[in-house]
């Protein structure tokens, strides 16, 4: 039985003078996940419209949720190593998230 596809979506509402510096954030994270097991695809997609508040949505996809913990450990190491604190990172530029899994009906 083959495993189903797994999903992290996160949600963010990122001022505008921190923009550049949550892209960047992003671009790091995204290079570390592109080289783990079960990689798919990561997007990081910009609100040009709509009345939403969140302004940015990535979107990350794994071939399972087995990886997940490997992928986690993996992040985890690299901004351990670059001394970067995600919720420090976040109060320093009024950045407010909503992180979540989902997986397809």
């Amino acid at each position: 039985m083959a495993t189903a596809p797994f999903y992290r979506v996160d949600k963010f509402i990122v001022p505008d003078a921190a923009r550049q510096a949550f892209i960047d954030a992003v671009d790091e994270t995204d290079a570390v996940m592109r080289t783990q097991p079960g990689f798919v695809r990561h997007d990081l997609l910009e609100q040009v419209g709509g009345p939403g508040e969140y302004n940015f949505v990535t979107v990350a996809e794994w071939e399972s949720d087995e990886v997940i913990p490997i992928v986690a450990a993996a992040i985890a190491r690299h901004q351990a190593k670059r001394r970067f604190d995600r919720n420090a990172f976040f109060a320093k530029h009024g950045i407010r998230a909503d992180i979540a899994t989902y997986r397809v009906l």
